[in-house]
């Protein structure tokens, strides 16, 4: 197959739907596919452009797969109206390579990646102008998370609009795929056909989290003394409710056998600092390369993964899938019945969002309760082998691809 992936974030970024859209089009390379790819300039967590990557746009070949990266706005202080010029930014900068590349490349399948779902008409009319079959991936459903993190105003104006054009431009694509169970069954609710939808998921990198045994070397290097470290590594934003992690800090500093991490980079990283204070027993680190990843998870006794309530469903964390590839136990802020509830069932401990008593006593709970936690740390590991295998994930995903350009081949013919 000839495939023209558009998205705003792409490799290098450490972590994110970066990640998942270089790793689809570098093992859709792998297998024979020819890929292109329209993706912004590297930017996040730190929304800050890396450097080496500024300028104009840049066309380069990077493990089989052609990357065009093009220049974006990127806000240093991403408030809800400056996000949305970075969105615009990007669909504009995209316009006229996307055009280029699909009347030049001739794609079967051009797949856009939602957020930024800006972008998503344009990579649309490419799709029709080359005569392919459209597909959109949604990993976030960004507008409704705005009005969850408070980013924007559910009742103004621009919000009914920004409803609007969401319903609207997912009901144009061929297929629409999404990252969870309920995120699909969102889909159905918006009016999309279930015969259009495809549950893609998002993978672990099992192999090389599962191949570590010894202690991490983080231990030494960032001078944890206590037996159990509670971690949280990934984005510092609106929609992880990390607040509730510094609370459940608080209330556990006379606890010495217990040390909370937080690991990475992103927005409200100064105010989580600031809003710290003087808690003894928590450390703040930068956010760690992707080759150290195994090593990182590994610190951990328990993984936290704190949400907003109002996020629940629209938002399924991909921090999640390495977590439990690393067989740890997960203390996660979600409501019964939510998706994130049922991921983490068997494999933690799920409570109600921004209940920082309830969420340090599920910590408390797997530190305390050996058997427990080495219940929860087996069935983490099985599921991220059984649930979120890459090649698996990936081979479905292909065989999808193959079905939907069918009826353009038998056009073509």
């Amino acid at each position: 197959m000839r495939i023209l992936v558009v998205g705003l974030n792409y490799a290098p970024e450490p972590i994110g739907i970066a990640v998942y859209t270089a790793g689809l089009a570098e093992r859709l390379a792998e297998c024979g596919h020819t890929v292109r790819v329209v993706s912004g300039k590297p930017y996040y967590p730190q929304w800050k452009l890396v450097d080496g990557y500024r300028g104009g746009w840049r066309t380069t070949t990077e493990n089989n797969v052609t990357i065009t990266r093009c220049p974006i706005y990127v806000p240093a202080d991403p408030n809800g109206k400056k996000r949305l010029i970075h969105h615009a930014s990007f669909a504009l900068s995209i316009a006229f390579p996307i055009t280029a590349t699909a009347l030049s490349f001739r794609p079967d399948i051009v797949l856009s990646i939602a957020p930024s779902l800006a972008s998503a008409p344009i990579a649309w009319l490419a799709a029709k102008l080359a005569r392919a079959r459209s597909w959109l991936h949604i990993q976030d459903f960004e507008v409704e998370a705005a009005f969850a993190t408070g980013l924007l105003d559910s009742n103004s104006p621009i919000a009914r609009t920004a409803s609007g054009f969401e319903r609207r431009v997912i009901s144009l694509f061929d297929r629409v795929s999404s990252i969870s169970p309920e995120m699909c069954a969102k889909l159905v609710k918006m009016g999309i056909p279930a015969d259009r939808i495809v549950e893609f998921r998002n993978w672990a990198g099992i192999a090389p989290v599962l191949q570590t045994s010894q202690a991490s070397r983080y231990r030494t290097e960032w001078d944890i003394q206590t037996p159990h470290v509670a971690l949280y590594s990934g984005n510092i934003a609106n929609k992880q409710g990390i607040e509730t992690v510094l609370e459940a800090a608080a209330l556990l500093r006379d606890r010495r056998d217990i040390t909370f991490v937080i690991c990475g980079e992103g927005p409200n990283l100064a105010k989580l600092r600031k809003d710290a204070g003087d808690v003894s027993n928590l450390q703040f680190r930068p956010l760690q390369s992707v080759e150290r990843l195994p090593d990182l998870l590994q610190l951990a006794t328990v993984h936290l993964l704190p949400q907003k309530a109002d996020a629940a469903d629209l938002v399924l964390p991909s921090k999640l899938t390495n977590m439990l590839a690393s067989g740890r136990p997960v203390v996660a802020t979600a409501a019964t019945g939510t998706g994130l509830a049922r991921e983490i069932e068997d494999c933690g401990i799920a409570t109600e969002p921004g209940n920082a008593v309830a969420f340090a006593a599920a910590i408390e709970q797997l530190i305390d309760d050996h058997a427990l936690w080495e219940r929860y740390a087996g069935n983490a590991r099985t599921r991220a082998k059984t649930r979120w295998d890459k090649l698996n994930t990936i081979a479905s995903v292909m065989a999808s691809m193959e079905e939907v350009i069918r009826p353009t081949h038998r056009e073509a013919a």
